[in-house]
């Protein structure tokens, strides 16, 4: 998902023209292919889950835990590797990491035991951990400043589509070869875009579309930043502080059925694990679309009142809530899968409204970093503890009993962002003075 990536390190683009250079799309195109890749590794996993828990008889706690550890390695190493990248190069960042992802999805078809495929998910997690704060990073640097909203959405966009494809496609393999042929084929797609994007993109060929100096400047004033003046910078507020942990607490119902989905309509509708798994690729395609349309209402219905973001955010939590508690508590059918689709819809709703809470929450000089900690809150509070927490409840009371649960996650979520929204007015104030003292 995805929506829970940092804002670009690099300065502010001052392309104004009205044309866009050709090889920059050429660009755009391999890094958001690179992300379907990222989802795709990650995401396959779920659609075997029927298969790997009748090959080796694991429980839905160790299922969960092969999904979580991706997230888990994903939040913690998200800040110091995408610091490292900026220094190494983010191109060559981006071919070694999307390469460690590829290889240990292949580690992943020629494990023999759960130990082995854990270790295999780790380093999944560990490639994948930087890659969407570097790619969009080099997107955005040559592009102009104009499309920026256009091109983050579309990026974010391709972790759900990747996810799709990976259930999708995943599944579809798994029935006719075997769940390890399923891991070697995300592997292999992964491995020929690496081949592809390592010949086509260059630093040498994309500084010329970028302006010069900018990262620089930009590098210099973080080097100079002190520690406690970073932290000062981002956790300076209550609201703020609300802006990470509703928005990392209100993923968690996503990420739980992002990997749990393909298992309930395997066992609850009784379907073959292919066709289970394009099934819940349909739930995944509906977050993804619910999450660019609530981004865009936010904007529409915040346009002249930013504190509506927050209304906006709570309001979406509660559409999930209402619909998934209501959804779990009907008899298999249609009128089911239904209103757990329009849950999905609103699942990750408040994705945009967080994003734009800690843009305006911070000041400009540190949003890279403002954004790698909204992506750890993202990984730590949602997306790493959803499917083994999942998993553990389902061992203990039943799959159904256990997605019962995950809908009052957020709920939780509303409850932190309505406690933000009351200091937000004032926080902003507060913010803007210390942007106006610094600029003296």
């Amino acid at each position: 998902m995805l929506m829970h990536h940092a804002e670009p390190t690099m300065g502010e683009v001052s392309k104004t023209r009205g044309d866009v250079h050709a090889y920059a799309w050429v660009v755009f195109a391999l890094t958001v292919g690179l992300l379907l890749s990222d989802y795709m590794s990650r995401q396959v996993l779920n659609a075997v889950f029927p298969m790997l828990k009748s090959a080796w008889g694991l429980s839905d706690t160790r299922l969960g835990s092969l999904s979580s550890v991706v997230a888990l390695m994903v939040g913690v190493l998200t800040f110091p590797l995408s610091v490292l990248a900026d220094r190494w190069g983010r191109v060559r960042s981006i071919v070694l990491m999307a390469a460690m992802w590829s290889l240990a999805t292949l580690a992943c078809a020629i494990s023999t035991s759960y130990g082995e495929m854990l270790l295999a998910r780790a380093f999944v997690g560990i490639g994948e951990a930087a890659y969407g704060s570097v790619g969009i990073a080099v997107v955005l640097s040559i592009f102009p400043v104009r499309m920026r909203s256009t091109l983050t959405a579309a990026f974010m966009a391709g972790g759900a589509f990747g996810s799709v494809m990976g259930m999708a496609i995943g599944g579809a393999v798994a029935a006719h070869l075997g769940w390890r042929s399923a891991f070697c084929a995300m592997a292999a797609f992964g491995l020929l875009l690496v081949i592809v994007y390592r010949i086509i993109v260059t630093e040498k060929r994309l500084a010329p579309l970028q302006p010069a100096g900018n990262s620089v400047k930009a590098a210099g004033l973080d080097m100079r930043m002190s520690f406690r003046a970073l932290m000062k910078g981002l956790f300076s507020t209550r609201s703020i502080v609300c802006a990470y942990v509703g928005s990392g607490f209100h993923l968690l119902v996503p990420a739980a059925l992002w990997a749990w989905m393909p298992s309930f309509l395997n066992r609850y509708y009784d379907m073959a694990p292919a066709k289970a798994a394009i099934g819940a690729a349909v739930f995944v395609m509906v977050t993804g679309l619910g999450m660019v349309v609530c981004g865009i209402l936010t904007d529409r219905i915040s346009k002249n009142a930013r504190e509506k973001k927050w209304l906006t955010a709570i309001a979406f939590c509660v559409a999930c809530f209402a619909f998934l508690a209501i959804g779990f508590q009907m008899p298999a059918g249609p009128l089911q899968l239904v209103l757990i689709g329009a849950g999905m819809f609103f699942s990750a709703g408040a994705t945009g409204p967080s994003g734009a809470m800690v843009a305006n929450l911070t000041p400009p000089s540190i949003h890279a970093s403002a954004f790698a900690t909204l992506t750890l809150a993202n990984n730590l509070l949602g997306l790493a503890p959803a499917a083994i927490l999942t998993g553990i409840v389902a061992d203990k009371i039943g799959l159904l009993g256990a997605l019962q649960l995950v809908p009052f996650a957020p709920l939780l979520a509303a409850i932190v962002f309505f406690i933000g929204k009351r200091t937000y007015a004032r926080d902003l104030d507060r913010v803007a003075t210390l942007r106006e003292e610094a600029s003296h």
